[in-house]
């Protein structure tokens, strides 16, 4: 059994709460900044951040470079269906429920223990229209049906590592079936020199959509430090002006590379499927300290 303690509510503050889940022993670490925003660890590695009084806070640089992808995904305040492959504290679904009210969404999280703890400690609005099912993410992405999502988000880690069985084009073949037609897949990425694993992944997209866009800091793409890249594909233009844009004025600013640049910077890598597939690299152990 794992330990758990409670957080304080009312007068005093919030205290962390510990407890043993499906992937590993979860953290959840109140903001001394704001009253209740919240951090989500497993195994000391950052998940999730989450402020329950504005939903439409987004912490962490990735999820910020996602949230770009939600506001231009469709006209502003627009209701999407949305699939979220990987749920952690479900961030960005409650981030698609604020922003884009009547919104349906699906969040598939592998962690059974995880999605109750969220549930109960970080509980999200009961007329969110955020349906949450305890599956593997490829498995329950094959119950969506044919032409539902507008948006695919995928931001699955096990181990700190995306799954290989997530890498490949037949995985994505799964993707663009659950797609409406020109709707949008947002994966979150992370590698860290040479870079191998991102230019196969950019590679399989390509394999796959027509239109490509990555966001990440420069840094990354240089192949200087490990972090997190966001891929953005769909079959229809994307609207990397926009894009380019806002990830420029980010507190910790982006770079966009798409068309010829994203194609080059490839370097000839071959589309990944699923009998070369491999879980992406584990970050160093310098990445959380």
């Amino acid at each position: 059994m794992g330990r758990s303690t409670r957080p304080r509510r009312g007068r005093g503050a919030a205290q962390t709460v510990v407890e043993q889940v499906d992937g590993g022993l979860a953290h959840l670490v109140p903001d001394r900044e704001r009253a209740r925003g919240w951090t989500l660890l497993i195994d000391g590695a950052p998940q999730s951040y989450v402020d329950l009084d504005d939903p439409e806070h987004l912490s962490f640089e990735y999820q910020r470079r996602l949230g770009h992808v939600i506001d231009l995904v469709a006209p502003p305040g627009r209701p999407v269906q949305a699939v979220h492959l990987g749920g952690g504290a479900l961030t960005l679904a409650r981030y698609v429920a604020a922003t884009r009210p009547r919104s349906t969404q699906q969040v598939v999280e592998r962690d059974a223990a995880l999605v109750q703890l969220v549930r109960r400690e970080l509980p999200w609005e009961r007329n969110a229209r955020i349906r949450v099912r305890s599956a593997d993410a490829r498995e329950g992405l094959a119950k969506v049906p044919d032409g539902w999502a507008d948006l695919v988000v995928v931001d699955v880690f096990s181990d700190t590592r995306t799954p290989a069985h997530l890498t490949s084009t037949e995985f994505l073949d799964e993707v663009r079936r659950a797609l409406k037609p020109g709707g949008v897949c947002a994966t979150n990425l992370a590698d860290g020199p040479p870079l191998a694993h991102l230019r196969g992944q950019i590679a399989t997209a390509a394999a796959r959509f027509a239109h490509l866009a990555l966001i990440a800091d420069p840094a990354v793409l240089r192949g200087k430090r490990f972090g997190n890249a966001v891929l953005v594909a769909s079959d229809r233009p994307l609207p990397v002006g926009e894009l380019t844009r806002r990830a420029a004025s980010d507190p910790y600013p982006a770079r966009v590379e798409h068309g010829r640049a994203l194609v080059d910077f490839t370097g000839g890598a071959a589309p990944v499927t699923d009998a070369v597939a491999v879980a992406s690299p584990a970050p160093p152990p310098s990445v959380f300290r």
